[in-house]
């Protein structure tokens, strides 16, 4: 009776299980903000003011699901397929947003552009669920490669009863038993010792290592008198460690009650089956999918704190730029920005210089920001060659950096007027010859609206 019991729990938790997993990835949310962009020397916007709020925000909602989408796409796949991602995707706004957090007030800033800032809630699930629903000749090569990720495996067996002072053995076959389960899922297993292609990243994505403790049981029995012996398992331990960030994102312990084999090698075929139980394929695409990464970064000499101000809002442009906070400001020492990035932590130093620096520069006109250092999740960024005063007009008065890294579909959407043509032309000719090619609530200030955000 326990038994059928004890096997009707079992059935009613694994059916369970898939559907609270899928439950709680549909209800999982990133925050992210953006800035909407509209032409108000639009004809259309001329007679009817109401018209260019509206498209604000429709404007500022697509760019804040492009972020969301950019989180599980590299930004060369996205680009590339703009409008069907466009189709499929950023149009479905009412679908993938949870809430607007908040808004800015709009204004109409001297770079030609009204602007508006937004924050809102994504839905993950959603955008992940539009990606995959679609058709396979559509979604080839969309999705991020986070298929094939190097796992290394290390489990030990440990006398129980010769003490802690004892070196634990490697179990192959324990490692064997859970390394086919890693395969299974289409990952790679990487030895510890094994060098990684590049020198700087970890040889292996995640490092599973487990423990498990034996002791002999030894009975004679009294009707033929053999000595029957049978190995125990008293506990195991296990934990899964990402050599990215250094963080164990799993870890248990446990004291199996009445567990025992016969045979020795039995016994350690079970608990690498054991261990390998704990492990799925949705575990590692759960870490390997975080969407984001928050960094601390310093932008040494800033001159002003209105420059600090206005240098966040041209974060908020940027594609691959969730949030960002001014934490602190400096102007002998540095001004302190949280940054979400969108995306992981891989060659984050070189994604800085061609996602972040290179539009930021070319928006002051120089190689004004240079990368200092990198340590961990800390960036140390240094700022020269403009004075207070040139630095805001380059800010205000040219488009925000964020267009240089638009699709055609989108500068099309909102830049509608030769005036404005223009402006773009001055912070990026390649832009506006991209673009020339495809062929409400009364205005804050630009300043204002940014502080108040």
């Amino acid at each position: 009776m326990r038994a059928s019991t004890l096997a009707v729990l079992i059935l009613v938790v694994l059916l369970a299980a898939p559907l609270t997993r899928a439950l709680a990835q549909e209800s999982k949310t990133i925050t992210v903000s953006a800035e909407g962009l509209a032409d108000p020397n639009a004809d259309t916007y001329k007679r009817d003011k109401g018209l260019m709020l509206e498209d604000l925000r429709a404007d500022a909602k697509r760019q804040v699901i492009e972020k969301a989408v950019g989180s599980f796409m590299e930004t060369s796949t996205l680009m590339q397929n703009y409008t069907l991602v466009h189709d499929k995707v950023l149009s479905r706004s009412q679908a993938v947003i949870k809430r607007i957090v908040k808004e800015s007030q709009p204004w109409v800033g001297e770079d030609g552009f009204a602007h508006l800032l937004l924050t809102a809630e994504v839905y993950t699930g959603q955008v992940k669920d539009v990606l995959t629903q679609m058709g396979t000749q559509e979604r080839v090569s969309l999705i991020k490669d986070y298929g094939n990720p190097r796992i290394a495996v290390a489990i030990n067996i440990r006398d129980a009863e010769r003490g802690v002072d004892i070196k634990p053995e490697r179990s192959e076959v324990a490692e064997n038993i859970l390394k086919e389960r890693v395969k299974g899922f289409g990952y790679r297993v990487w030895s510890q010792n094994q060098p990684a292609q590049s020198g700087s990243a970890p040889a292996a994505d995640f490092a599973i290592s487990g423990e498990a403790k034996f002791k002999t049981v030894s009975a004679k029995l009294q009707a033929s008198g053999l000595t029957v012996t049978k190995y125990v398992l008293t506990s195991w331990s296990v934990k899964c460690v990402d050599n990215h960030t250094g963080e164990e994102i799993y870890f248990n312990n446990k004291v199996p009650e009445r567990q025992s084999w016969a045979d020795e090698d039995q016994a350690i075929k079970e608990i690498g089956q054991i261990i390998g139980s704990e492990f799925s394929k949705q575990f590692f695409e759960d870490h390997l999918q975080a969407p984001s990464a928050i960094y601390q970064l310093r932008v040494m000499g800033l001159p002003s704190f209105e420059g600090a101000q206005m240098l966040r809002k041209e974060f908020i442009g940027l594609r691959s730029v969730l949030n960002v906070d001014l934490r602190d400001f400096d102007r002998s020492g540095g001004s302190l920005f949280e940054v979400e990035f969108a995306g992981g932590r891989a060659n984050f130093n070189q994604f800085l210089q061609s996602a972040i620096l290179a539009p930021l520069n070319q928006k002051l006109g120089r190689e004004a920001l240079t990368l200092e250092s990198a340590h961990g999740a800390v960036v140390t960024v240094g700022y020269k060659s403009l004075d207070p005063a040139e630095l805001m007009a380059r800010l205000q008065k040219y488009p925000p950096a964020g267009l240089t890294q638009a699709a055609p579909e989108r500068l099309k959407d909102v830049v509608k007027s030769e005036e404005t043509l223009k402006k773009v032309a001055e912070l990026s000719p390649d832009t506006a010859k991209k673009l020339t090619e495809e062929g409400g609530a009364k205005p804050a200030s630009g300043l204002d609206a940014v502080k108040n955000f």
